[in-house]
C-alpha cells in the first residue's frame, strides 16, 4: 500500500512540473550542502548522453510542420493588432492564419494535431544509491504517518529524466475559433475578439512525445565504452580494472533508474543478468566481440517503451495518470 503511495504522490508531482535539479534530501538536517559526487565513468559520458537528447530532439522538430508555426505566429500578430488598435492588421493577420491551416486540412483531412514546437525539459540528480533509498523509505514513512507535505518535500527530487514534448493546434476546434473572431473585430468589438483570440491558442494541445530516463541512458553510453576494452585483446591490468568499474557503473545507473520509478524489478532484472553474464566472459582478461549485444538490445527496447502510443497522446490526463501508475 505504501508503495502505491509513493507512486501516486511521484505522479502527481511530476504532473505539476514540481520536481527539481539537485541533490536528494534525506531531511532538513541531513540533506547534503552540495549534489553528491559523480563517478569518473558517468561524467565521461556527459557529451554522449547530451548527443542522445539533442538527436531526439531533432527528431521531433522534423515534425514540425511549417504552415502550423506560420498560423500561430500570425495568430499572435494578430492578438497583438487588437492589443494596438487596429482591426485592418488583425484581420489581414487572420485570413494568413485561416489560409495556413486550410492548407493543413487540405493536405491531410484526417490529420488531429498539427505540431508547431517542441519543448524540452531536463530534471536530474546528482545522489548516490544509498541517498535516494534513504530519501524513498523516509517520504515512505511520512506517507504512512500523514505527513504528505513533508514526504512531497522529499520526492520532488526524485526524477532524472528528459522529457520531450510537442505543441500542437488541434485541428477540430482552432480553426473555426479562429473564423469566428473576424466577425467580432467587424462589429468592432475588439476587446471581445481579443479575449476570444487569447482562448483560442490557450487550446493549443501540449503532447509529451517521449521521456529518457537519464540514468538508463547514461548506462548505455557506459557499456559503450566498456564494450571497446572488451573486444581488446591486449588488456593490461589497468584496462581490467577500467572494464570492471565501467560494468559496476553501469550497474549503478540501472540501480538509481529502477529506484526512480522508469521501471519495475522485473523490467531491470534481465539486464543485471547480462551485466553478470559479460562479467564472467571477460574475466581474467578474456576478450572478443558480440559479449554486449544482448544488452544493447535490451537498454534499446526499454528506451523505446517509454514512447507513448499513438492512444496514449490523444488520452486526457486523466487516463494517461492512472497507465503511469
Amino acid at each position: 500500500m505504501k508503495n502505491r503511495l509513493l507512486k501516486l504522490l511521484i505522479i502527481a508531482i511530476s504532473f505539476l512540473g514540481l520536481a527539481l535539479t539537485g541533490p536528494v534530501m534525506a531531511d532538513d538536517n541531513e540533506s547534503p550542502d552540495k549534489p553528491e559526487a559523480q563517478s569518473e565513468a558517468t561524467q565521461a559520458v556527459q557529451t554522449s548522453v547530451a548527443k542522445e537528447a539533442e538527436g531526439k530532439t531533432a527528431e521531433q522538430r522534423k515534425r514540425i510542420l511549417a504552415e502550423a508555426s506560420a498560423a500561430i505566429a500570425e495568430t499572435r500578430k494578430a492578438l497583438k493588432a487588437l492589443d494596438e488598435k487596429k482591426p485592418d492588421d488583425a484581420l489581414k493577420a487572420l485570413e494568413l492564419a485561416t489560409g495556413k491551416l486550410a492548407l493543413i486540412v487540405a493536405r491531410d483531412p484526417d490529420l488531429a494535431l498539427a505540431p508547431v514546437d517542441v519543448r524540452v525539459t531536463s530534471y536530474d540528480i546528482y545522489a548516490k544509491v544509498e541517498t535516494i533509498e534513504e530519501a524513498i523509505k523516509k517520504a515512505e514513512d511520512y506517507l504512512e504517518d500523514g505527513e504528505v507535505q513533508k514526504a512531497r518535500h522529499l520526492v520532488a527530487n526524485l526524477a532524472s529524466e528528459i522529457v520531450i514534448e510537442t505543441v500542437n493546434i488541434p485541428l477540430a476546434t482552432y480553426p473555426d475559433a479562429i473564423l469566428e473572431v473576424a466577425p467580432l473585430i467587424d462589429e468592432g468589438k475588439l476587446e471581445e475578439a481579443r479575449r476570444a483570440l487569447q482562448m483560442a491558442l490557450n487550446t493549443l494541445v501540449v503532447v509529451e512525445e517521449e521521456v529518457l530516463p537519464l540514468p538508463v541512458v547514461r548506462a548505455e553510453a557506459i557499456l559503450k565504452e566498456a564494450e571497446k576494452l572488451a573486444e581488446n585483446q591486449g588488456r593490461s591490468e589497468k584496462d581490467n580494472k577500467q572494464l570492471e568499474s565501467l560494468l559496476d557503473e553501469a550497474q549503478t545507473q540501472l540501480k538509481i533508474a529502477q529506484l526512480l520509478g522508469y521501471g519495475d524489478k522485473k523490467a531491470f532484472k534481465p539486464m543485471y543478468e547480462q551485466l553478470d553474464e559479460i562479467r564472467k566472459k571477460t574475466e581474467g582478461g578474456k576478450h572478443g566481440k558480440g559479449f554486449f549485444d544482448k544488452i544493447k538490445q535490451q537498454i534499446s527496447n526499454f528506451l523505446a517503451d517509454k514512447k507513448p502510443s499513438e492512444k496514449d497522446d490523444l488520452a486526457p490526463a486523466e487516463s494517461q495518470n492512472e497507465k503511469a501508475e
